[in-house]
């Protein structure tokens, strides 16, 4: 059990934001956190990169007017380069399924890090939403993120001494939100969901409407995802990790090796 790591914490929620805080107080009960995290919401900027940005100290690190994937440059190359790992989060709403792998700005810093060849965490918190009161106004008690700040907490101690990233770029963690006095949500090694409903609408006045229906299916547990994917783990109650990798593999193709060795003879 690794008892001595630096942590470099950043998000894409902004360096102010419940989560953020929630998951700073977990990870410094026992590490040395440094965290480098966007001054304001970033969320859903992918991989997004400044050509500069500016940064001030702040009571627990650094604010950086930027994206996530630039706090991660910027945090191991130059404010805090000897960090053992990098955890974001925790971001409010879940990063799940393969399609939101490349928009999220929480796990694209989780990507960034893993590119520098540092073991990574992404954690987010599924919010349901639904009922009398938004998502957005749900889960505003540092108490809401026990489930994410408490596995993560456990994975980052544990992973790096048990081998995890010998195998693995980083790990991306959802849990479902908790309510006072549930018993902490069990960990389920999972796989991102291949489930894809996004849909688009002309409105007749010049708009097009774009539109996730997976949130709303969610709710109302009309899910397809088989057992052992991370949307149907939270859905269900428990607490997702999938390792990922990255760079992305590649693999061998024999119809698009017969197309490469064909050309251009045949254009």
């Amino acid at each position: 059990m690794t008892d001595s790591l630096s942590v470099l914490l950043t998000n894409d929620d902004g360096i102010d934001a419940v989560g953020f805080r929630a998951l700073y107080d977990a990870l410094a009960e026992w590490a040395d956190v440094t965290a480098v995290a966007p001054v304001d919401d970033q969320s859903a900027v992918g991989r997004q990169l400044s050509t500069d940005a500016a940064v001030r100290e702040h009571e627990l690190g650094y604010a950086i007017a930027g994206t996530p994937a630039d706090c991660v440059v910027a945090g191991l190359e130059v404010l805090c380069p000897e960090v053992d790992a990098v955890v974001a989060g925790c971001n409010k709403g879940a990063n799940l399924g393969a399609y939101v792998l490349g928009r999220s700005g929480t796990v694209s810093a989780a990507v960034e890090s893993a590119f520098f060849g540092v073991p990574a965490i992404a954690t987010s918190l599924y919010v349901p939403g639904g009922g009398d009161v938004p998502w957005q106004e749900q889960a505003t008690e540092s108490s809401d993120f026990r489930n994410a700040t408490r596995a993560t907490s456990y994975l980052l101690r544990h992973a790096l001494d048990a081998g995890v990233f010998e195998r693995t770029g980083y790990l991306n963690i959802n849990a479902p939100l908790a309510d006072a006095g549930d018993p902490p949500a069990p960990i389920e090694i999972t796989r991102p969901s291949t489930l894809y409903d996004m849909t688009a609408e002309h409105d007749g006045n010049g708009r097009i409407i774009l539109e996730d229906g997976i949130w709303e299916r969610m709710r109302t547990g009309d899910i397809e995802d088989p057992e052992g994917t991370d949307r149907r783990a939270v859905v269900e109650g428990r607490v997702s990790v999938s390792p990922l990798t990255a760079p992305h593999t590649s693999e061998g193709h024999e119809a698009l090796d017969g197309l490469a060795a064909a050309y251009p003879e045949t254009v």
